[in-house]
């Protein structure tokens, strides 16, 4: 029986294991190229066995479900809407460009005047009802009355406004960054 010397690369405990396929293993004995790399490559899945941590650690954390119950949510004012509108951030930052999701609550006799949003925007209707349009100008007879369970899916820049009769709740998914921006520059509530 030979002996077999493989050398082992220092790894960083916090490397992700795809870099260990990148580094140079070194092995000798007196056996074939073909005996050698088979060496090569049972060493290689047992480094896969013992990787660190920290990476199936990352990995996971990255990847784990999020579930949220309503009474979970935590309902804030929203600075961007006209005054009364609650908003309840599910998943992920609006103000980068990563995927999110959130809550709006509008109170009974809520409008929101024509605006714009720089991502597409994808709106389901939870409860209540929405009463919703595209176009450059407010028109309730344009509308679309949209219940519980109800999409309205609205291209990147097209415009847009709604109103309420009754307390409504919506779920707005998409990609941000996610904005608002009015086409009657008076209607915006930032400016007051």
């Amino acid at each position: 029986m030979q002996r077999v010397r493989l050398a082992l690369p220092e790894a960083d405990a916090s490397a992700p294991l795809d870099s260990m396929a990148s580094t140079t293993w070194t092995v000798t004995s007196g056996r074939n190229k073909y005996e050698n790399l088979v060496v090569v490559a049972m060493t290689f899945a047992l480094g896969a066995l013992i990787a660190p941590a920290t990476w199936a650690d990352s990995h996971a954390k990255a990847g784990s479900p999020l579930m949220v119950g309503p009474n979970d949510l935590q309902w804030a004012d929203v600075p961007s809407l006209p005054p009364g509108a609650k908003i309840a951030v599910i998943e992920g930052s609006l103000n980068e460009a990563v995927p999110f999701t959130f809550r709006l609550k509008l109170p009974a006799g809520y409008k929101i005047p024509v605006h714009t949003h720089p991502p597409i925007e994808h709106v389901t209707v939870i409860s209540g009802t929405l009463y919703f349009a595209g176009g450059d100008t407010f028109d309730e007879a344009s509308a679309k009355m949209l219940t519980p369970g109800s999409v309205a899916i609205m291209p990147a820049g097209h415009p847009m406004y709604g109103w309420t009769k009754a307390e409504t709740i919506l779920q707005v998914h998409g990609v941000g960054p996610w904005g608002i921006t009015y086409l009657n520059l008076a209607d915006d509530p930032r400016k007051k």
